[in-house]
Parts: structure tokens; sequence; C-alpha cells
């Protein structure tokens, strides 16, 4: 069996047992970004995956949900931002880098424009990695989406004050405009997949959820020393997750996709979940 992870810091909550010896998981681990990991399971490389909720939409048809297991926040998610060099009700037409890492990202972030800032930018993909933030002072734009830890990075050290004035938080945004949660990430199972083993590994990550949950002082000082960002922003970021998937989560998941199927991004809405056995 092969399951995909996410390595931003994110995902220490899901994995960290997993990954000291507590939990143990019977399946290899493969890394990747979020578009990468979608591009894999959609490929079949991969049997179960953390993946942009996006993904599951745009080929549901192809997936079970994993229940009880997402990466969401009912506010500000700190991971994902708009840094921009003017307001973003007037960035209509000029340049907004896009990154390429994360399909739901991109998403929400074009219907924040069209439906709470209403004017349209030009976007252009581009990447927003840890490792590119130094090129960031190099790049032409007027804003860019940043995601993950490079967003971490970039608001909680204000290191990209002098050049983005501006700064949103599309997960409160999000909770602004529709008054509910935001789900980014989702983990799901290719329909093909034998029922029991994946019974299997949705346990484990579950038991490794809730040990990193009661370990989120150890996660936060990993999470420091593998971006430079200061422990208690790691520890305040991996409090204001969420990752389970409850009610709530999903009547915001199930707006989300409505959305996009009225925008023709995705086919429909429709949420299926792995059978209990």
């Amino acid at each position: 069996m092969r399951v995909g992870r996410i390595p931003y810091i994110n995902c220490y909550p899901v994995y960290g047992a997993i990954d000291r010896g507590v939990v143990t998981l019977d399946a290899t681990l493969v890394n990747g970004t979020p578009s990468e990991l979608n591009a894999r399971i959609a490929r079949g490389d991969l049997d179960i995956s953390v993946v942009s909720a996006v993904e599951y939409a745009r080929d549901s048809s192809r997936y079970v949900l994993l229940p009880d297991l997402a990466v969401s926040c009912d506010g500000p998610v700190r991971s994902v931002m708009l840094f921009s060099q003017h307001p973003a009700e007037e960035l209509g037409g000029r340049q907004v880098l896009v990154s390429r890492s994360s399909m739901t990202s991109v998403a929400l972030l074009e219907l924040l424009f069209e439906n709470v800032w209403r004017c349209a930018p030009r976007f252009v993909p581009g990447d927003a990695e840890l490792s590119d933030v130094r090129r960031f002072e190099r790049e032409e734009h007027d804003a860019r989406l940043v995601i993950g830890d490079a967003a971490l990075l970039l608001g909680a050290g204000a290191a990209g004050a002098p050049r983005y004035p501006h700064v949103y938080d599309l997960g409160a945004m999000w909770k602004r405009w529709t008054g509910l949660p935001f789900v980014f990430a989702v983990w799901v199972a290719l329909r093909s997949t034998p029922v029991k083993e994946a019974l299997a590994i949705h346990a484990a990550l579950i038991e490794s959820r809730d040990w990193g949950l009661a370990h989120l002082d150890e996660l936060a000082r990993q999470a420091a020393a593998h971006t430079g960002v200061a422990e208690n922003h790691c520890l305040e970021y991996l409090t204001g997750l969420d990752y389970g998937l409850s009610y709530p989560h999903l009547a915001g998941l199930t707006t989300f996709f409505g959305r996009l199927v009225e925008r023709g991004r995705v086919p429909n809405g429709t949420l299926a979940f792995l059978p209990a056995a």
C-alpha cells in the first residue's frame, strides 16, 4: 500500500506518531506537494493520500473520503496567504502569481476575487515553496499567493512587510464571507483500494492524529527547527488548525464545491465516504 504525505508542517499532527514509531502504518509513505500527490493518485500511483479538496471534487467518481480526517480552519489559516503591493480590490488587471502547488488555494482565491473583492486580476502560475522565498523580491508581480511553510515564514516573520503592505489570510476571508469553516485538504482512497486495507490505514492515521493533537508542543519544536519560524508561532499555527471533518466542516466543504460547480470548475459536489467494512 502506498500512502501520500505532504511534508509541510501542517501535516505533522497526522504523521508525527507514525514518524516516531508510536503508531505503526503498514504502508509506504510517499512525500509530495499537494499538486504532486494529486497527480500521483490520479494516475493510480498511490492507494491513499492527502489531496487538495478540489482534486476530490474534480474526479469524485474515482475516490472515497476517509472519515473524520482533513486539514481545515474556522477562521485564519496562516499558511494560505495573499501578499500584495495594493489593496485586493485594486488588483483588477494586475499580475497575481498563484502557486502551482495547491489547486484548492487557487480556486478559493479566484472565488474571493470574484465574490468579495469583485475584480479580475491576471493570474500567472508561479512557485511558492520555502526554498523560493529569497527569489520573491526578484520577480515582477503586484501580488502573490503563498502557501505552506513559506507563507508561515513570511507571515510570522514579517519578511514580506516592506514589499507587501497588504496581506490577506484566505481562511479568514472565507469565514468572513460565508461564516463557515474551510477545508483545504482531505484524505482519500481510490475506490479500487481494498476496503480492509484502507480501513487499517485510516485507523492508523486517526490514532496518529490523536497522538499528534496531544503533543502539539513537541511538534511545534520540530516545526520551528524545520522552518526557522519561532516556536510560539508554530504552536499558534498548529493549534489553529482542525484535523477532523465534522458537520460544520462538511457544510463548508459542500458550500465550496457548490460554488465551483456553479463556475464549471468541477462536475459535482457529491461526497462519498469509505465504507465501515
